[in-house]
Formats: C-alpha cells, sequence, structure tokens
C-alpha cells in the first residue's frame, strides 16, 4: 500500500475531525494541508482543493494576518492565539474570525478558526439584550424624578459656589443632561435603532470622559493620554460614544485600584490605523474603520474563564456587577460601524475600538 502524501498520526485525526467543533485544519511538516475537519469543509468548500496545492501560506494574500499566526506558533513553538482576524482566501468571500494555531510536537501544526465577529451579539446575546431593554423602559421614568432634583441641586450650588469649583458644577449638570436624553432614547429603544451619524472630534469626548472619571472613579491613579491630534472626526452619535468610552475608563480604573499598591494607571492613546477594515453587523461588505481609541490598564487582568464571554450580558468579575456595561458598549461600538476587542495579561489589559471616520 503506498504512504499518503501527506501522512498524520491517528491522534492528529482525532484532534481535527472528532474533538473540534469548529472549523480546523493541520498543516504537515512542510506547511502543506494535511486534513480537515467537517466544519472546515462546509466552511471553505471547495476553495480546500486550492488550499492543498503547494504550502498552505502560499496561497494567502501578500500581509496575510493568518500566515503571520501560522509563522508565528512554528517560529515559537508555542500555542498562539489572536483575535479579530479577517480572514482572505481566494475569492472566498472574507469574515472576521478568531485563530489559533498549536505546534502538534512532530513538526506539524493545527490551525482552529473561532467564527464568533464582536460586531454583532449572537442570539443568546440579543436575547440577553432584550431583556436589558425592557428593564431600562421601565425603569426610565423612575430615573428622569431624581435627576430633576440632582440637575436643580445643581445649578444652585453653581451659583453659590466659588469660582474654582463652579466647573464641577455645571459638569453635574452637564451630565445629568445627558443622562436623561440616554434614558429618553432608551425608552424608543429597539433592536433596529441606529445612532445619529454626527461629525464628532473624538478627542472633545475622551476630554469629556477624562474629566468625569479624573473626578470620580480614576481619583489617586495615573490618567495619562497619548493622541494623535491630526485624526479626522468619526461619525456618530456624541453621548452614546462618550457612554462608550466611560464604561472602558471605568472598568479600566477599577481594575487598576485593585492593584492596592497605589501605583495604578490608566492610558488613553489614539491613532490612525491605515488599510483597517470591519464587517457590518449583518456580514455585508467590509468598510474602513481606522480611527482607533485604546484605553489601557496596569490592574490584574481580565480572568481567564471569563474572556470567551466577556462582552455577553451579564457576565462580570465583579461581586456587586450587573455585567451589562460591556455588552452595550459592544452593541454601540457595531451600531456605529466599529469593533470592539480586547487584550489582556497580568499587569496589562487594553480595550481597542474601531471607529469609521468622515469622508
Amino acid at each position: 500500500m503506498n504512504a499518503p502524501k501527506h501522512p498524520i498520526s491517528d491522534r492528529l485525526r482525532a484532534s481535527a475531525f472528532d474533538l473540534i467543533p469548529e472549523p480546523a485544519l493541520i498543516l504537515d511538516a512542510d506547511g502543506h494541508l494535511a486534513a480537515s475537519n467537517e466544519a472546515a469543509q462546509e466552511l471553505f468548500g471547495q476553495a480546500l482543493t486550492t488550499l492543498s496545492r503547494g504550502r498552505f501560506t502560499e496561497n494567502l494574500p501578500p500581509g496575510s494576518s493568518l500566515a503571520a499566526l501560522i509563522e508565528r506558533a512554528l517560529a515559537e513553538d508555542t500555542f498562539v492565539r489572536e483575535r479579530g482576524l479577517e480572514i482572505h482566501l481566494f475569492n472566498h468571500p472574507p469574515f472576521p474570525a478568531d485563530g489559533a494555531a498549536s505546534p502538534m510536537g512532530d513538526g506539524s501544526l493545527l490551525l482552529t478558526l473561532h467564527l464568533r465577529a464582536h460586531l454583532a451579539p449572537d442570539r443568546h446575546d440579543v436575547a440577553g439584550l432584550k431583556s436589558v431593554v425592557g428593564l431600562g423602559r421601565m425603569l426610565a421614568h423612575e430615573i428622569k424624578n431624581p435627576l430633576a432634583g440632582i440637575r436643580g441641586a445643581a445649578q444652585l450650588l453653581r451659583g453659590a459656589a466659588k469660582a474654582e469649583d463652579a466647573p464641577l458644577a455645571q459638569l453635574i449638570v452637564d451630565e445629568t443632561d445627558r443622562i436623561h436624553r440616554l434614558v429618553d432614547r432608551m425608552e424608543a429603544f429597539s433592536e433596529e435603532a441606529a445612532p445619529v451619524r454626527e461629525p464628532v472630534n473624538i478627542h472633545v469626548v475622551l476630554d469629556r470622559v477624562r474629566a468625569l472619571a479624573a473626578n470620580g472613579v480614576a481619583d489617586g491613579l495615573i490618567l495619562a493620554e497619548s493622541y494623535d491630534p491630526s485624526l479626522p472626526n468619526t461619525l456618530g452619535d456624541e453621548d452614546q460614544l462618550i457612554q462608550i468610552f466611560l464604561n472602558l475608563v471605568k472598568n479600566a480604573a477599577e481594575a487598576a485600584h485593585s492593584r492596592g499598591d497605589g501605583r495604578g494607571e490608566v492610558m488613553i492613546t489614539t491613532a490612525y490605523r491605515h488599510g483597517v477594515r470591519v464587517r457590518s453587523a449583518g456580514g455585508q461588505a467590509a468598510r474602513g474603520a481606522p480611527l482607533e481609541v485604546r484605553v489601557q490598564d496596569n490592574g490584574p487582568g481580565v480572568p481567564e474563564h471569563l474572556r470567551e464571554d466577556l462582552f455577553q450580558p451579564f457576565v462580570t468579575s465583579k461581586l456587586m456587577g450587573a455585567g451589562l456595561g460591556l455588552a452595550l458598549v459592544a452593541k454601540l461600538v457595531a451600531a456605529h460601524g466599529g469593533l470592539i476587542d480586547f487584550e489582556s495579561e497580568p499587569g496589562r489589559t487594553v480595550f481597542r475600538v474601531l471607529l469609521p471616520i468622515e469622508q
């Protein structure tokens, strides 16, 4: 009996075909496609025939993030995982996925793809968010009444405050008005509702967020920023953008405080990422989202067991937390045509938001 062109062990066959429910491919020691599981065959179809010709990475476009993932895993001889890859293969429509590459000890490599885009909640996320929306509608009236009292008290304080304290009183008034607007929108909220699309200077948004954090949850921390002043405007709803980044900075500040050594730090960074493209929430054609905002902290990191589901409702590591903040942040980012992702390890967690720019 002739040996197969790309022999693999029974253990590898079991890993690829029997144990992995997601698309999985095996590359042999020469870099050829040696095996694919049923999920991969359903995903790629006839493209697998082309993938089997020559070295796998040679069939990927120049600058492919998937090729870089494979090469890194082989060079370091260790398990490597990357989130938010956009996979391009021949004429197959590009699609977003998390990728993982694992050397198998004999020169071969197991490659798996997790088809889970943070741009659009899955069915479980949608159900959870609908319950959140229903709760918001029920509470809207009860929230508005104390807001009116807070605003009136802040106005009185502003009139009697010293000159250096007046801006803080005005900040209370402005934030009360913003919360009132958010509650109004929650009352009329639906899953199909789209944010207002107006030109917004992202640094105006972040300066507002920074002022709120510095006088609140980030008090006692190093709160730093590194902005690219040449960034163009993004398109979106200013109030919702404030809500997005206020949630992220609040979470980062709480993580930094948890160090307990007085050396907590939160860094906000903006940059322009050339060529970055994301897919729409419905999986339609890709569009540009090159404006990047990063919120970084030096806290203990996201617990490993929460990372897969971090953007789903009711997932939290806080004893008194409801687990709604990041789910709503992800929904608002997606409604703006953007992408949210994160990377985390002890001492460094970074949440990255990509947004489209005003053309």
